[in-house]
């Protein structure tokens, strides 16, 4: 056993766990940690954002495409609290994070000493474990058990507060992996009756509906969803971070559910004897008005974290497990059913929403320039290969509609909290993660412009991210609902932009600029041949929504096909 200082434990704990970047901004109190890392930068990639949101998010974007805890390293005080959106994000979102944050020395704690902030106390709300690292004896011990917890079980956010103290004592270093604690189950055992009893409900229904979310990806349960939607023939919807789970033409495949979801998908909710939920949490923007959802439905809930069994929507059966082993226990006991009438009716709704919402999206007659195109176009340039990044708001949504995919890992979102500001950091770090995909980040020109900043970080590392700024002069998704439901006053959602060509070419970053339909599959195709960094600014209809829309006070059965029509249910 040999003594070390207790920053350089900390590297030494972070090679032993295989991390290999990190996101971070040097200050003072996480300063002796930096001064280790000068010697460690052979193993250790380190990437100098410029703001400290722009490293955890990054970091998100890197944790959710390698499926693996993303590291960020940031000082004490506004270092600290400037991580904390992104932090309450993962949380959200079930991404695996493991922030390590500066702190002042124990004898100044509890002084209000400078850039002395209380990290234990803002992140106990918004992370699976937090600790504070009092003496350099602790590193070893608190790193192993901090990627444990991340990664484990339900992922999320792990904070390690650092004193001083514990980076500048020197204590005897021993690296043991964590494995198990006590007082935490990351996992449980599959009940065989519970497997059997969902079994028969499924071999039982005529009309079921799987609605499947992130848990599938976190699981690696692809394969096994494919499977068991095969076997039993079975019709499947994804939540917005189940995108890409299943490939978009794959023949189960129904699309999306929720506010902005397809028509048949939310339809068939409110019509299916039985609703099975795969890796999802009945978030609102799936369900909506709650007193209206699936009534009609027994449900089953398989999730990995028992906390959600019956937090939101009442179950008949819950099974508390691994999506990828519940659902490869269930093939085994499924039959196949023809199903020829309820599949049917899923064709059905897609071609009226086909005619009456995509279309015009996808492939508009004249006009200005739709999002949905300009997203449609994108994909299909890409081949449905490029790993899709999406900052909040129309662009999201658009993007979530309107791409396709052929591989998993290939969607990246805020989804819970809805981070404006998120994309751009993401699919940087995303890039980063994965250097030989194809990312392509679609943003606004309101979520752009909150971590513009990153466009330096982009410049220093050459991150080759493909930005597609569906740029409408103002706040897309704000102006669409005061458009709709606040009688049309647009208050405060204009903007008045800069010049994004003087930005681009301040930052090294490729550009070009489309104004019209005829100069946009071009213009994609010279974005995607480049092997730099690219902004591509598409100016796009000020007016264009996002439909459908099921509106908030409304059931996922009410549903706007356009702003004068809904869908109405033929009996």
């Amino acid at each position: 056993m040999e003594i070390f200082q207790g920053s350089e434990i900390l590297m030494k704990s972070l090679l032993e766990e295989g991390v290999d970047v990190m996101f971070g901004y040097p200050g003072g109190q996480i300063m002796a940690v930096y001064d280790t890392l000068y010697y460690y930068t052979d193993k250790l990639r380190h990437i100098l954002v410029r703001h400290e949101q722009g490293a955890v998010h990054a970091a998100q974007g890197y944790a959710r495409i390698r499926r693996r805890p993303g590291v960020v390293i940031v000082t004490s005080g506004p270092g600290a609290t400037n991580v904390i959106t992104g932090i309450a994000d993962a949380m959200a979102d079930s991404t695996p994070l493991v922030v390590l944050a500066g702190q002042v020395g124990l004898s100044e704690l509890g002084c209000d000493a400078f850039q002395e902030a209380d990290v234990i106390g803002l992140t106990s709300p918004i992370t699976k474990w937090n600790y504070q690292v009092r003496h350099a004896s602790e590193v070893a011990w608190a790193v192993s058990r901090a990627f444990y917890i991340a990664n484990s079980g339900r992922p999320g956010p792990v904070v390690l507060d650092l004193t001083r103290d514990a980076m500048i004592e020197f204590a005897d270093y021993e690296y043991k992996k964590c494995d198990f604690i006590r007082t935490y189950i990351p996992k449980h055992d599959l009940s065989e009756k519970s497997i059997q009893d969902a079994a028969d409900m499924i071999n039982a229904s005529e009309k079921p509906f799987v609605v499947f979310g992130h848990g599938v990806q976190i699981s690696n349960a692809e394969k096994e969803l494919k499977d068991f939607l095969s076997k039993g023939n079975i019709p499947a919807g994804s939540t917005l971070l189940g995108l890409s789970s299943l490939p978009t033409d794959f023949n189960l495949y129904q699309g999306m559910i929720g506010m902005h979801g397809n028509l048949a998908c939310n339809v068939q909710t409110n019509e299916c004897d039985l609703l099975i939920a795969v890796g999802m949490r009945f978030d609102d923007r799936v369900t909506r008005t709650l007193s209206s959802y699936a009534k009609q439905a027994k449900i089953i809930h398989i999730d990995i974290d028992p906390a959600e069994i019956n937090k939101l929507v009442k179950v008949d059966l819950g099974i508390v497990g691994d999506a990828k082993e519940v659902l490869a226990a269930l093939a085994k006991k499924m039959v196949f059913k023809e199903r020829k009438d309820w599949l049917k009716a899923f064709d059905d709704l897609y071609e009226i929403e086909m005619n009456k919402v995509i279309k015009p999206a996808i492939n508009p007659e004249s006009g200005d320039i739709r999002m949905g195109e300009v997203v449609d176009v994108v994909s299909q340039r890409s081949g449905g290969n490029a790993v899709i990044v999406t900052d909040v708001g129309q662009n999201q949504m658009m993007a979530a509609r309107y791409s396709q995919f052929k591989n998993s890992d290939s969607f990246i979102s805020s989804g819970g909290l809805g981070t404006m500001g998120f994309g751009l950091p993401a699919a940087m770090g995303a890039k980063i993660a994965v250097p030989d995909r194809e990312v392509c980040l679609f943003v606004g020109d309101g979520g752009l412009q909150m971590t513009i900043e990153e466009f330096g970080t982009i410049m220093q590392e050459k991150v080759a991210v493909k930005i597609v700024l569906l740029n409408n002069n103002c706040l897309g998704n704000v102006r669409q609902w005061q458009q709709l439901f606040f009688g049309g006053r647009l208050s405060f959602v204009d903007m008045i932009n800069p010049d994004y060509q003087k930005l681009a070419e301040a930052y090294d970053i490729k550009y070009a600029e489309v104004t019209s339909r005829d100069q946009l599959t071009a213009a994609v195709d010279k974005m995607l041949q480049s092997d730099e960094p690219y902004l591509l600014n598409i100016h796009v209809m000020e007016l264009d929504n996002v439909m459908p829309m099921v509106p908030m006070g409304h059931g996922i059965e009410s549903i706007m096909l356009s702003e004068d029509e809904w869908y109405k249910k033929e009996n």
